[in-house]
């Protein structure tokens, strides 16, 4: 049996006035899904556990089978897990965007989704100035980076830039045990990063400068149960995002990088469907995850997100369905790990839309998968880390 799940990013979404009342996915063309969706099952699951946020941390572990009130420890070091960066028992590591501020709010939180290129050289920079013994700072893709401070404290508040856009700095700095060294970090990178030459020759191209960091989602390692060893079935993660990969790799399962892979609209789509494809081949369980969905979402870029759920459907979706089925026996399963409403622009915590398709897996009436479909649907998975066992279990 090949077993597929594929999680576009921030999916789903709120009706809206300019789509006539229907929400991105309703109005997307996808006729894979609604392929799938005739010969499978449609129903709601809770990613995000009652009480924890709505970030793609919480719901990646879930997705996967984890228990995020058990096995949640922060969205940084998941990603340090990516990176190969091994954290001691004292290390507390930090995501580090490069933002976009004016000096006074945030901008962009993603630094003007500046190139890997561009960002390892700011954080360089960083390193260089900041940079201590104790507090060390590691480029990663794009605008998400690290810092690893050893003997650090996670008894701190900090929030998602993606959280606060337009919103003033000054009231959302880290809080709690550390609050002066973090928030002087901030500030000093601003005087630092706002004069540097990519800057500069980024407003000069009219793009936005990265020219901040941002330290949020703190946490120790965490220990996750081996993937195989639980459910019986060796896998893989595809995904851009520095998160997924980290949970894979963490968890025993095979993280391949794709050449191209942005995590944004120009992603390598063809790319990431052959390392599907392949990994197929060779493993049993195979997890793609697209991030374009979300990332416009946070951007309000409304025809990008239709254009992303699109993207999706036509070259990830059809051909891996297709090529899984050549096994005999497949199943696969596709939901967004959360919402990202456009008129919010952030996360929303509510459950989400899935669908179950794929050998032995009894149709229902409904024909095509989305938000209002999902909520006729009397499937309510409350406890979303078993929901994968639906997948998995023959």
């Amino acid at each position: 049996m090949k077993y597929l799940l594929i999680v576009p990013d921030g999916m789903a979404d709120e009706p809206l006035e300019a789509l006539d009342g229907r929400t991105p996915l309703a109005a997307a063309r996808t006729p894979n899904l609604d392929a799938l969706a005739r010969v499978g099952c449609i129903g709601r699951v809770h990613t995000i556990p009652e009480g924890m946020a709505p970030g793609s941390d919480i719901a990646a572990l879930s997705i996967l089978g984890y228990d995020p009130a058990r096995y949640y420890t922060g969205r940084a070091p998941l990603e340090a897990a990516a990176q190969g960066i091994d954290l001691g028992p004292q290390d507390v590591a930090f995501r580090c965007n490069l933002i976009t501020s004016d000096g006074e709010r945030v901008v962009d939180y993603s630094g003007g989704e500046i190139s890997s290129e561009e960002g390892a050289e700011l954080m360089r920079v960083i390193q260089e100035k900041l940079g201590t013994p104790a507090m060390r700072f590691f480029p990663g893709i794009s605008y998400r980076n690290l810092m690893i401070w050893s003997h650090g404290s996670t008894d701190m508040a900090t929030t998602p830039p993606h959280d606060i856009m337009g919103q003033p700095i000054a009231g959302h700095l880290p809080v709690g045990d550390g609050e002066e060294t973090l928030q002087r970090m901030i500030w000093d990178s601003y005087e630092i990063l706002d004069r540097h030459e990519i800057n500069h020759r980024r407003v000069d191209d009219g793009k936005s400068p990265a020219n901040m960091i941002w330290l949020w989602g703190q946490g120790y390692a965490p220990k996750l149960p081996n993937f195989s060893l639980t459910h019986g079935v060796t896998g893989a993660v595809i995904s851009a995002v520095d998160l997924l990969r980290g949970i894979a790799r963490l968890s025993g399962l095979r993280a391949p990088i794709v050449p191209g892979a942005t995590g944004r609209l120009d992603t390598n789509w063809k790319g990431k469907c052959a390392a599907a494809r392949e990994a197929l081949r060779e493993v049993d369980f195979v997890m793609i995850h697209l991030e374009a969905p979300d990332e416009c979402g946070h951007q309000g870029d409304l025809e990008g997100k239709i254009r992303a759920i699109e993207l999706t459907d036509a070259e990830i979706i059809g051909p891996v369905w297709e090529d899984a089925q050549r096994y005999a026996e497949a199943r696969i399963l596709v939901l967004p790990d959360h919402y990202t409403p456009i008129r919010l622009r952030t996360h929303v915590g509510n459950p989400v839309p899935f669908l179950l398709a794929g050998t032995d897996i009894r149709p229902d009436a409904f024909d095509r998968l989305d938000e209002a479909v999902a909520q006729e649907s009397p499937i309510v998975i409350e406890e979303g880390w078993t929901l994968v066992q639906r997948l998995l279990t023959t």
